[in-house]
């Protein structure tokens, strides 16, 4: 995997449509966690979860909470949907970040981004962060490269 892709879950995609999938995305609270070297995320799980429920519990390997980082994540900004064809994506507005604090935590791997929502708090999908990251200075991703606005974090096609 290349750092900063990020991957949409299988399992989720599997058990959705793509229009149920986009409302979910625009309607719901969708979070992004971030955790450790503990678990490695796979589009191949077999049933994602943030929280018990499934077959892998991320929240588990969730990097320990403290200055500007708190339990469960960062809750995502302007969380859209487009629906074109057979293309959806799902949107929210860039960057998502976390602001610098000496008591971030460090040895970030992956960042998980699910439905807080939802009771089952599934996962959406993931994104490498490129190794073990340290918070102190903050975190900012730029979605697709882009500062500011709306920005397209997963895309997927119907097959």
């Amino acid at each position: 995997m290349s750092v900063g892709q990020t991957h949409v879950s299988a399992k989720f995609v599997a058990n959705s449509t793509l229009a149920s999938l986009a409302s979910l995305w625009a309607a719901d609270t969708i979070k992004m966690a971030i955790i450790t070297n503990a678990q490695t995320p796979a589009i191949t799980d077999s049933d994602p979860r943030w929280g018990a429920g499934g077959a892998q519990n991320y929240s588990t390997a969730e990097i320990t909470p403290g200055g500007n980082y708190s339990a469960g994540g960062v809750t995502l900004a302007g969380t859209t949907s487009t629906l074109s064809g057979a293309v959806t994506s799902l949107n929210a507005t860039s960057p998502i970040t976390i602001a610098a604090n000496a008591s971030n935590p460090t040895g970030a791997y992956w960042a998980i981004f699910y439905d807080s929502t939802d009771a089952g708090k599934r996962v959406f999908g993931f994104m490498d962060l490129a190794g073990s990251l340290s918070l102190v200075p903050g975190l900012q991703i730029n979605i697709n490269g882009v500062s500011s606005g709306a920005q397209p974090i997963f895309t997927g096609t119907a097959t």
